[in-house]
């Protein structure tokens, strides 16, 4: 839901920095690769230390590249392949970051065994969930689903509750709560998403196969006609 609203709205707010980028010559490509090491940084650097709100200070300054790329593309109409296929898989690489960060404060410092089984599984079923829209696509299938939480969800709802989790530092009460809170929601909605999408590709695939038969069935009863 947020990638289709959250998306519209802020190309329109970065286009005119996406002009200017492209004004002083940089490419898209070095766009995606500086705001993933961004984001990189700020979650492996800050968030095992328990630095949660300056974490997610930096992680937000460079998340942004992940609109500002495709739309510098798009303006300069250089729209490729190579270009969706690195935004994507560097997506991948920047997520992982991010609450492979939330894992290692609760193996360290965290000491909570229990919530770095849960940013570890929040770490998986992101990557499966991605996986599965883009295997399905891949054998043909529209997988017409998003469900309930998607890439855009998950960074709002873990980045916004890490943000404020981490003004416990400067000494407001109880707020840490709330990333756990977080982490357990994205946990959830990941699972719920990844049997939405698979439920759906395996009735788009049932459907799929039942017409290819039926064509076959057609074709040779003409062909015995």
């Amino acid at each position: 839901m947020l990638n289709k609203y959250a998306r519209a709205f802020f190309t329109r707010v970065l286009t005119p920095f996406a002009a200017f980028l492209l004004r002083r010559g940089v490419s898209p490509d070095a766009v995606t690769l500086i705001g993933t090491a961004g984001v990189m940084a700020g979650a492996l650097v800050f968030f095992p230390r328990g630095e949660f709100f300056w974490g997610t200070i930096v992680i937000t300054l460079f998340v942004f590249s992940d609109l500002i790329d495709g739309n510098m593309a798009r303006q300069a109409g250089i729209s490729s392949r190579w270009g969706a296929f690195l935004d994507s898989t560097l997506d991948r690489v920047a997520d992982g970051a991010i609450f492979g960060g939330f894992a290692l404060w609760y193996a360290g410092q965290g000491d909570d065994n229990v919530l770095c089984a849960v940013s570890i599984f929040c770490l998986a079923s992101g990557q499966v969930v991605s996986y599965t829209k883009a295997r399905g696509e891949s054998i043909g299938l529209p997988v017409a689903v998003n469900g309930l939480v998607e890439r855009a969800e998950r960074l709002v709802i873990s980045l916004v509750a890490a943000g404020f989790a981490g003004l416990h530092k400067f000494g407001v009460p109880g707020i840490d709560v709330l990333l756990p809170v977080a982490l357990w929601i994205v946990a959830v909605g990941s699972a719920v998403t990844l049997a939405q999408r698979v439920v759906t590709v395996r009735r788009e695939s049932a459907e799929a196969d039942a017409a290819a038969a039926a064509e076959a069935a057609s074709a040779t009863q003409e062909s015995g006609a």
